[in-house]
């Protein structure tokens, strides 16, 4: 009788027990599956964007500004005199991985559309080794209609796949190819550039960064060949806030317009002081 009840016994605490430790189990693996933090601090590192996501219901406000070219002229004070461009943006996060924004660029009036997507996200375990992201504009250029024959004219494409990794707490970095694609452009030219970069930051104390970007395109066109983007700054960051200041030799501030157009050579002094500024707010 005593060897039924233990049997009986045994039979009515054993789902308790397959119960707890499948709860352990879950909870390990839930730990283990723990997302890594982002690898960049800011929405974008200088002059192209990170995979930097923001949670549900954020606000990012960015401002863009590039001075004059440092060698462009004897009364331009190191470009600061000199025309500069500027850039004014918001993106609002509407889902942990999904970003949308939109843009307005002094130089030839641009109104750029931009969306980014999360596909896969760096995990602490390591199981997801890498972040990959997905970015993308349509852009306007809203210049007066005598400088276009057709609507189509205006309009201007970016997309890019932003691979990342965070290394380690201080190390991260990102390649990331691209297409930029025109409806009008000269002759000379092709419709469509691709071209890949490269970004790297360093962190060197809590809240200060050292910043690397580097924009290759790879489209050979017949005359006026685009030059590679060069840039080097400085990142000051906290929790909402994030200041990047730079020396650069892109001034377009949208992506397609850096990639397509860019005739400053860094290596021939043709590089210019530049800051980007980004406020998040929570709701």
């Amino acid at each position: 009788m005593k060897k039924y009840i233990s049997l009986l016994f045994i039979f009515l605490i054993l789902p308790f027990i397959v119960t707890a430790q499948e709860d352990d189990d879950t909870k390990k693996e839930k730990v283990k599956e723990k997302l890594e933090r982002a690898a960049f601090e800011s929405s974008s590192i200088i002059d192209n964007p990170t995979n930097v996501l923001f949670s549900k219901n954020t606000l990012e406000v960015q401002m863009q500004h590039r001075f004059g070219l440092i060698n462009g002229g004897e009364n331009d004070m190191a470009g600061f005199w000199a025309p500069s461009n500027i850039r004014i943006g918001l993106s609002y996060a509407i889902h942990e991985r999904l970003t949308i924004g939109f843009g307005t660029t002094k130089f030839n009036r641009l109104q750029d559309f931009n969306w980014k997507v999360a596909l896969l996200r760096q995990t602490r375990s390591g199981s997801m080794p890498i972040s990959v992201s997905y970015y993308g504009n349509f852009t306007i250029d809203a210049r007066k209609k005598e400088n276009f024959s057709q609507k189509q004219d205006r309009y201007s494409y970016f997309n890019q796949l932003i691979i990342a990794r965070r290394f380690s707490p201080n190390v991260s970095f990102q390649i990331a190819p691209s297409v930029s694609h025109y409806n009008l452009v000269e002759d000379t030219m092709q419709n469509d550039m691709v071209s890949i970069s490269f970004g790297g930051r360093v962190k060197i104390s809590p809240q200060t960064s050292i910043l690397m970007d580097y924009s290759q395109p790879l489209t050979q066109f017949d005359k006026e060949q685009p030059k590679p983007g060069v840039s080097f700054g400085v990142e000051f960051a906290t929790s909402a806030h994030a200041f990047q200041i730079m020396i650069t030799n892109y001034n377009g501030l949208v992506p397609q317009k850096n990639y397509m157009y860019n005739e400053y050579d860094f290596f021939k002094g043709d590089f210019l002081i530049g800051f980007n500024i980004t406020r998040i707010y929570n709701f």
